[in-house]
Order: C-alpha cells, then structure tokens, then sequence
C-alpha cells in the first residue's frame, strides 16, 4: 500500500526505525526505544559488603534493574577514597562504614550524601596476642594496640572502650599506644610479637585468630543492645536520590531481596562472596576463615540507625568531628526503603 507520496508503509517504518537508532546510538545505547541509563556504584571486596559482591558475582543487580540500565562498579579499599569518588561526581551511591559516611555528611555541611539502607552488622573485634598477657582491661596498660585507619570506625570504638575503663591513649596523654595499621600490617607485626592486640574488622579479626596466634577478646557485639551496631550500610549522593529516585527504588528493592537470599542460602552465599573475594584480591578466605567470620556479623537492610549516632558522639568525644557536636538528623532517607519492605509487608524501619 502506498500514500499519497508514493512512499509504502514498510518504507516508513523502516525509516522510522533506523532514525531512532541512530538517535539511541548517539545517546550511548544500543536500545532504539530508550537510551542506557548509567549508574555508578562502590563497594569494598570483603565480607562486609556481602550484597555488592554477591551481586556481582551472580548479575543479581544487573537483573533486577534491567536492560535499560548499566551498572558500573568501582572497587574501594577504605572508606575516605569512596567519600572522596561520591564528593568528585565519580560514582553515585556506595557501600561504606559508618564513620566515613558520618565525616562526609558533616564535611558537606549535611548537603552531600543520605542513608538508604543497612548492609551489615557487627563482625568486629579486640584480638590480644595470644602471649602478651592480656586478661583483663586494666592489662592494656602500657600496651601497643592497632586499629585500621585514624578516626575509622574501629579505631572510634577502640578509644571509646579505654575511655569507658579509664584509659586514654598517648596521643591523649594516656599510656596506651593506639597504632593506625593497614590490616595485613597487623598481622604480621602479631607474628613478629611487636603488636600485643587489634581492634579489627572481619575477616582480619579471624585470621589474627587463626593465623597470628590471636585470641578472641572482646566481640563487639556484646557492648551494643541487641548485639546490633553498623558495619556498613548503603549512601547515596544527594543528587543523585533527588534526580534518580525510581532508580535508587529498584536497587533497594533488589538490596532487600538479595539480603534476604542470603540469609536463606548461606553456603551457596558464602561460595560467591569468597569467589568473588578472590576475583577482586588474588586470594580466597579459607573456608574455616570465612565461616567464622561470617558467624560474628549479620547481613541486613536494617541501618541500625541508634548505633551510628552512638559512634558519632564517640568520634566527637575522640576529637574527630570538629568542636561541635554536629546535627545529624537529617543523614538519613529510609522512604524508599520503607516503601519496598511495605510492599513485601515487612515492618518499617524507624
């Protein structure tokens, strides 16, 4: 059939066709209806960040948001460098530590990041040299302690606790020395006796067990209600929230289903993570290491929102967050995700 023009219908439409690919190509997509929408995630390869790498390794995210959709994924070692991607532009939301995520909401003046959802709880604590004669909390006298990173979330809960047993360290005119050490610096100073306890986070707390001749003292877990505090949760640029909120929507939606496949289907989980581990470092736990890791935190969309402002007033107290008390109150934006557990029929989150 052809119109008044001469030209057939199936010309039309095929014209009409190639001109919106065309139009896709130049927008960066293969799709000729709708141009890819890039977003930008980070996470960390540990088993803290069980969700990110999971979801990497079995396209859990890359299915659930679609094929209009293309995540890009950027691996971090500590939590200031994901701060610093989230403040540049480079990435658009990120699994990260409390501490980290609290200095880059007071850092921004409150304009920078939110709080969308909980990634995990617990998995830290104080390992003692197995010989450094360590048995109580007045033993840490004249001791040398590490912690990851100056003013991280361990090294925070490390001070908080010798202040609360009346200690201080050096740096504080006290007499325990509180050395900042990457985490594989720890356990070789622990091999080498030149380290007498760690404050550490999963799976390093374990393997200071297990590989440094370590001793379990003190689960953090027992000096929080509930055995519940943050180890990481997921931000979100505040632009990104604003402009992208249907976006953010479906990945806490995926979030809470792959946190709740987790719990359900922890052997396969554990195989993933550990792949997944291995494919980012070079190197896989070992399979006793990562299951008592494991066992010391639990994965949830829960935020434990109490427990942030609790390490906030410690970081304060420690001289980390300025002169000032700062005012959180509006770090957090758990309305997407209580949307999505309202449509599982899930309790909200306060």
């Amino acid at each position: 059939m052809r119109n008044s023009t001469g030209w057939s219908l199936r010309a039309q439409l095929g014209i009409w066709y190639w001109a919106l690919w065309l139009m896709a190509i130049v927008a960066g997509s293969s799709d000729p209806l709708r141009a890819q929408t890039i977003i930008r995630v980070g996470a960390f390869p540990n088993i803290t960040h069980a969700q990110p790498m999971i979801g990497k390794a079995n396209g859990w995210f890359d299915k659930a948001m679609g094929p209009n959709v293309k995540i890009q994924w950027t691996s971090f070692n500590a939590g200031p460098s994901a701060i610093e991607a989230l403040f540049s532009g480079a990435i658009d939301m990120t699994y990260v530590g409390p501490n980290p995520a609290i200095t880059g909401y007071v850092r921004s003046q409150g304009e920078a990041l939110r709080v969308v959802s909980g990634a995990a709880s617990g998995g830290a604590a104080l390992i003692v040299r197995s010989d450094s004669g360590i048995q109580k909390p007045e033993d840490f006298h004249g001791k040398k302690i590490a912690s990851p990173q100056l003013g991280n979330t361990q090294d925070v809960a490390l001070r908080a606790w010798l202040k609360a047993h009346g200690m201080k360290s050096q740096d504080k005119g006290g007499d325990v020395q509180v050395v900042p050490l990457a985490n594989p610096d720890q356990l070789t100073l622990f091999l080498k006796k030149e380290l007498d306890a760690a404050w550490a986070p999963e799976p390093w707390a374990t393997r200071l067990i297990r590989e440094g001749n370590g001793r379990l003292f003190l689960d953090e877990r027992d000096l929080w209600p509930q055995g519940q505090f943050v180890t990481t949760h997921l931000i979100v640029s505040t632009k990104f929230l604003r402009e992208h909120r249907d976006l953010v929507k479906n990945w806490i939606r995926a979030h809470v289903e792959l946190t709740d496949w987790i719990s359900s289907h922890k052997p396969e989980a554990k195989r993933l993570l550990n792949d997944q581990i291995q494919k980012e470092t070079s190197k896989a736990l070992a399979p006793a290491i990562l299951d008592e890791a494991f066992g010391r935190l639990q994965i949830t969309y829960d935020p434990v929102r109490s427990s942030l402002l609790t390490s906030a007033r410690s970081a304060f107290d420690a001289g980390f967050l300025g002169k000032q008390m700062p005012d959180l109150s509006n770090m957090y934006d758990l309305s997407l995700l209580n949307e999505v557990l309202a449509e599982k029929g899930k309790k909200a989150i306060q």
